[in-house]
């Protein structure tokens, strides 16, 4: 348990402190334990590594405001992390929504970042206009599960009856293992059904997700809910309002890209666009048969492709 911005943020660590420091940010559902398979790899290779559960998720702190969850205190909060590492710079890998955070976090404090690896979700320019107005725009008829987030409460109890099936069924639905036909169940007419409904069931888990791991998935996430992973996602206005001034930035730290080439994310936001906004891209990996939980379905390619960016930096 470390102490950072005002909260107690929960760690996973390996390798020896005075070694290069690398952070894990993992997304939405997961956990620190996301980076399972990366912790002993990057530590094995000389690194020191730590994947933190992030405000809101597992065993940190979960404040009770929405606005506690914006991008200025997630961002804060890794700072804050950094400092009590005692550590002037990371190398800053992160996930889904850590992809997010990450790109706030070289915008706002590039000199403490000395290199950055977005997964599944790329760097992208801001928006034009607040993402839900935009959203409201794209999804006339079809149902959206970032607006579906947006009202307190709603989500969180579709997500929150039963955890069991919904890990198991939201893992499943985008993995590399997924038919189309199952990853495109989010995208379907609105209908009065949930999140949770619209995922389909699986007849087994998939070779990259055992029994055990999804009962640890399973475990937290009945203890704690789902809100504090929501209100990320209810700061999505806030945080382009927070903003103004990451209009038309580039990221000026070294980066890469990290991602499964059947990862849906990848058809709304293709990682291409970054070559014109990280002005130090040193990749772009696409890893064959993978889904969106690309670090967790094909880790021996993703620890490869991040060893190898660490090496050149």
């Amino acid at each position: 348990m470390i102490p950072t911005n005002g909260i107690d943020m929960h760690v996973h660590e390996a390798g020896s402190p005075g070694q290069p420091l690398v952070v894990l940010c993992h997304g939405f559902p997961e956990l620190g334990y996301s980076w399972r398979h990366q912790l002993p790899a990057l530590a094995e290779a000389g690194y020191h590594v730590v994947a933190p559960d992030q405000r809101g998720y597992g065993d940190t702190t979960k404040p009770e405001a929405i606005e506690d969850y914006d991008i200025l205190h997630l961002t804060d909060d890794l700072l804050g992390l950094l400092d009590a590492l005692g550590e002037e710079q990371a190398v800053v890998v992160g996930h889904d929504w850590g992809s997010i955070v990450l790109s706030g976090l070289v915008l706002r404090a590039p000199e403490r970042v000395r290199g950055a690896c977005w997964m599944s979700v790329p760097f992208v320019r801001r928006p034009h206009a607040p993402p839900t107005e935009i959203f409201k725009q794209l999804f006339v008829d079809i149902w959206f599960y970032m607006l579906y987030f947006q009202e307190p409460g709603v989500a969180d109890a579709d997500l929150g009856k039963d955890p069991a099936t919904t890990m198991r069924r939201f893992l499943c639905a985008i993995s590399g293992d997924a038919t189309a036909e199952q990853m495109t169940a989010l995208a379907s007419a609105r209908d009065g059904r949930g999140m949770v409904d619209r995922l389909p069931e699986v007849d087994g888990l998939p070779a990259w997700l055992s029994q055990a791991d999804l009962d640890h998935y399973v475990e937290v996430f009945s203890r704690t809910g789902f809100t504090g992973g929501l209100n990320w996602y209810r700061n999505l206005d806030r945080n382009w309002s927070l903003t103004p001034t990451f209009v038309d930035a580039h990221v000026t730290v070294p980066g890469c890209f990290i991602g499964g080439q059947k990862d849906p994310v990848l058809m709304m936001t293709p990682p291409e666009s970054m070559k014109e906004l990280v002005d130090d891209l040193r990749g772009i990996t696409l890893v064959p048969d993978a889904g969106h939980w690309v670090q967790q379905e094909k880790p021996r390619a993703v620890n490869e492709a991040l060893l190898s960016f660490l090496a050149g930096l």
